[in-house]
């Protein structure tokens, strides 16, 4: 055996040792998960159990996975936690990362404020955008050094615009969310002051009694200024403004004048909450009303051509005939 064929037989030796170690490790970390998912599964199956051991509820279904959003914003937290400890190096120069002040305002909207910073934000998407262009340039170099161009360069900007419509799209989410339960909130706290309780326990009877994203949020607002962290004012505000909603604002801040002064605060969350009806009412309305314009595009671009060519194309073998 040559020299060369000694060294090819070392790099391949190399090359499946490595690749067993990677196999070896991928698969021990599948376990160890497989694992743990049903050990929490048996627990909570037996934290769900009567005094007698007998089970009071039904099988407990295992953790639901997290989503390719929820991931991408679980990495961006932790490159922005890295970036904030110095252990990592920003990748983008802080003169060139632009609109600061619309990025910070989006990630609170998106409820990634105070979790994510912006240099971390778009040190993420820069990072997307170099490895969607890899894959792009590898898979269309497979075809032609032109496609490979193509999807080196679409492959960057949708990997550079992937977090960012990602973020906005939770931030719309959040304020349907809001538009949706902010009306009943209002009606369930007037009626707490109406049945003689005070502002915090009415809410606090909200808070424990539905399951949404605003009930939530005014859950940990509340123990915030329950535990003297913040005063009372400046956690309300500060939800009111997580939240890319105007009316919600006015809501607030109608609540504090009502609190601080006396005023009658059920009446005014009776009026809120119609507002909020209205509101509400009056958006969804307009989604309806734009639905019809939306599917114009799919329809002229996908349907349109396809009847023509249905209807036009025997003529037109008639004629060539």
């Amino acid at each position: 055996m040559n020299a060369f064929g000694a060294v090819a037989l070392a790099g391949a030796m190399t090359a499946a040792a490595a690749a067993g170690a990677v196999g070896s490790s991928a698969l021990g970390a599948a376990w160890r998960k497989r694992a743990l998912r049903q050990q929490l599964v048996a627990v909570a199956r037996e934290e769900g159990a009567g005094e007698n051991g007998v089970p009071v509820a039904g099988p407990v279904a295992p953790p639901a996975r997290p989503s390719l959003a929820d991931r991408l914003f679980q990495w961006v937290e932790v490159r922005s936690r890295a970036l904030a400890m110095g252990a990592r190096r920003p990748l983008m120069p802080p003169a060139l990362v632009g609109r600061r002040e619309e990025t910070r305002r989006l990630l609170v909207y998106a409820g990634l404020g105070g979790r994510v910073s912006d240099q971390g934000f778009w040190d993420c998407s820069l990072l997307l955008g170099l490895g969607l262009a890899l894959a792009g340039l590898c898979l269309g170099a497979c075809l032609s050094p032109e496609l490979g161009l193509v999807g080196l360069a679409g492959g960057f900007v949708l990997g550079f615009r992937i977090p960012g419509s990602l973020a906005r799209k939770q931030a719309r989410e959040r304020s349907d969310d809001l538009e949706r339960s902010l009306s009943e909130m209002l009606e369930v706290v007037a009626l707490g002051l109406r049945s003689g309780l005070s502002f915090e326990k009415s809410l606090a009877l909200y808070s424990s009694h539905f399951e949404c994203p605003l009930a939530r949020s005014l859950r940990g607002a509340q123990v915030q200024w329950s535990c003297g962290l913040v005063p009372r004012e400046e956690a309300l505000r500060t939800l009111a403004a997580s939240y890319d909603s105007l009316l919600f604002g006015r809501v607030v801040e109608s609540i504090i004048r009502s609190v601080r002064f006396g005023s009658s605060l059920a009446e005014n969350l009776d009026e809120s909450a119609g507002e909020a009806r209205a509101h509400y009412r009056t958006n969804r309305q307009e989604s309806v009303a734009k639905a019809p314009v939306k599917m114009m595009l799919p329809t002229s671009t996908l349907i349109l051509p396809a009847m023509l060519i249905l209807v036009l194309g025997p003529v037109l073998l008639e004629l060539m005939g």
